[in-house]
């Protein structure tokens, strides 16, 4: 796995269910968004993704929540690709809280899809490694 790169969140309260801790599908709106931020940070721009004819896809999501996260908790959620053989792979991620509890962990099973055939390309390694100006950033 990649070493993991990582972006603060801070819980806003109306992220929070009626018990008093973050609804479970913002954690979902947590992982998006450390994503997204690792695309940018290795040099690849939404724009970019399509100009290419190809977009990311998640296809399969875990979460397994640890300790819960209340308003105004200042946490931390972190990003790691693994890299395996054919279409998919996996990004490994945690939600950690200021002092480094865990309060979350998400894999999820992705892929990059061609846009025009709707289909997964072959080698999501080798267009992450063409499109990164850091490549790092994704354990290449």
């Amino acid at each position: 796995m990649s070493d993991a790169f990582s972006v603060p969140v801070t819980v806003r309260g109306y992220e929070t269910d009626v018990q008093g801790h973050l609804n479970q599908a913002v954690y979902l709106n947590y992982a998006e968004h450390a994503r997204w931020s690792l695309l940018q940070a290795a040099g690849i721009r939404q724009a970019d993704l399509l100009g290419r004819g190809i977009g990311p896809v998640v296809l399969e999501t875990t979460i397994r929540y640890r300790r819960e996260l209340l308003a105004g908790d200042e946490a931390e959620v972190t990003c790691g690709f693994e890299w395996g053989r054919g279409k998919t792979f996996r990004i490994v991620q945690q939600v950690r809280t200021a002092d480094g509890t865990v309060a979350a962990e998400i894999e999820a099973v992705s892929g990059l899809m061609d846009l025009k055939e709707r289909r997964l390309v072959a080698d999501p390694r080798e267009r992450f490694r063409q499109l990164a100006a850091d490549p790092a950033l994704f354990g290449l």
